[in-house]
């Protein structure tokens, strides 16, 4: 028998007009993501998949209706008649892997932050969203906030004249990281399938000093600093000016050592502070742009136009634009943009933005999704893969070039030569350093069998 409606109640929503959504990765980042998609029930959360029980302990809680798997291929293979869309919150060397399977099936995916593990891999999957025609997002809300609009719309008008530098800091990593390779020999929780954590990974044997979030310090796993927090503050300056590909990029980092002259060089780990230039081309009438980036607590040097007392971003990092006719300085989504002198705030007629503000704003990101997911292929959201791919690559240059600068080689004496602390020249269509072949292997990496 149909019931209408109405006889229903008001504010009912039918099953089939509820987005059903499988969430891979359950705990940290998810416990925002899969309620805010859920949205109190007007969507369903219809299966589960963790590889470690304990994580997903409040997400089974919260739904228990929903089917639970430690295994995504099991997942997609058993729930794909029940599904229209996945969440990936996972450690960021198993984004690629699980969103592109999900694509592969056609449901629209949600991927938290950084998009890959590896610039081919974010290449990829720009390709496949195009291709499997499914509804994209990156977990970089802050492109669906207020501000990140309005800055692209004062650049535009010109507020600054033509943009030629862009600084951007981090306090990142807030994880230990610049360390030894953890050893030790330890039993495996009973709650995990270590096997499937590694995933694609290489194999190593478990040690906790690579969970819960501390995987981001090591290669294998992790993107550092840049995989954290580059997505949130790059995409500001990347959006406004339209940067595209850069040209090259070259960084230095932090040093670390165990004794009196005796340096470690860490080649599996990320290093616990860089400061990387990445350059970028004309972009038609737009002019060459060098963008800096510092972590570790490392800052750009204070503007000239900034009072001694004021403060120069916030805690967890900033955004300074340097223009021919000014300065603007922002935090982290592009909030509080201000520009230098703070007085000229008072001074200059800003505009409103050009473009239309998201419902809910950085909060309404997984909806934005969530809505277009309903809507089908075509339909706008913040961060499509159109978008975060490109972004996801600009930040993973960074990483390409610490882990070329860690890169070394014997001299016929033994001793170390780093052949990679140079500015590496880029391809951007072939994705390729033309300059620097040994550094093409962090390019793309090889994916183990699991």
């Amino acid at each position: 028998m149909i019931i209408p409606r109405h006889v229903l109640g008001r504010g009912f929503i039918a099953p089939s007009d509820k987005l059903q959504i499988a969430g891979v990765g359950t705990g940290g980042k998810a416990e925002v993501n899969l309620p805010y998609a859920y949205n109190a029930g007007s969507d369903q959360i219809a299966a589960l998949c963790d590889v470690d029980d304990r994580m997903s302990v409040n997400a089974r809680k919260k739904w228990p209706d929903a089917p639970y798997y430690k295994d995504y291929r099991i997942m997609l293979e058993k729930e794909n008649k029940h599904i229209d869309a996945v969440i990936v919150t996972t450690p960021d060397h198993m984004h690629a892997s699980i969103a592109l399977a999900a694509m592969q099936l056609g449901k629209h995916v949600y991927v938290e932050k950084p998009l890959t593990h590896d610039i081919y891999e974010a290449r990829m999957l720009t390709e496949a969203a195009k291709k499997y025609k499914v509804v994209t997002q990156m977990g970089n809300q802050g492109s669906s906030g207020d501000d990140i609009r309005l800055i692209d719309t004062w650049i535009n008008e010109g507020v600054l004249g033509d943009v030629f530098k862009v600084h951007v800091w981090t306090n990142r990593p807030t994880w230990p990281q610049g360390i030894p390779t953890p050893t030790g020999q330890f039993d495996v929780p009973k709650e995990l399938d270590w096997n499937l954590w590694l995933g694609t990974a290489p194999q190593r044997d478990f040690n906790p000093a690579y969970l819960p979030a501390i995987w981001r310090g090591w290669v294998d796993f992790g993107c550092g600093a840049l995989g954290d927090m580059g997505c949130h503050f790059i995409d500001v300056p990347y959006r406004a000016l339209k940067l595209g590909y850069p040209t090259s990029v070259e960084t230095s980092i932090g040093s670390v050592y165990k004794g009196f002259f005796q340096e470690l060089n860490i080649t599996d780990g990320f290093p616990p502070s860089s400061k990387t230039y990445v350059r970028f081309p004309q972009r038609g009438n737009l002019v060459p742009v060098e963008m800096v980036w510092y972590d570790g607590g490392i800052r750009p040097e204070r503007p000239a136009e900034l009072l001694p007392d004021e403060p120069m971003g916030e805690n967890s990092g900033g955004i300074i634009f340097e223009g021919t006719k000014g300065k603007l300085m922002a935090g982290i989504f592009g909030k509080n943009a201000t520009l230098l002198p703070t007085k000229r705030m008072d001074e200059v007629t800003l505009s409103k933005s050009k473009y239309p503000f998201v419902e809910g704003g950085s909060e309404g990101h997984q909806q934005q999704w969530v809505k277009a997911c309903k809507k089908g292929y075509g339909t706008y959201t913040s961060s499509d893969f159109a978008n975060a791919g490109p972004l996801t690559e600009t930040v993973l240059m960074g990483n390409l070039a610490v882990r070329s600068y860690q890169y070394f080689e014997t001299d016929a004496k033994g001793k170390a030569i780093f052949p990679g602390r140079k500015e590496l020249l880029w391809n951007g269509e072939k994705m390729e350093i033309t300059n620097f072949a040994p550094g093409n292997q962090f390019v793309k990496r090889t994916y183990r069998s699991y």
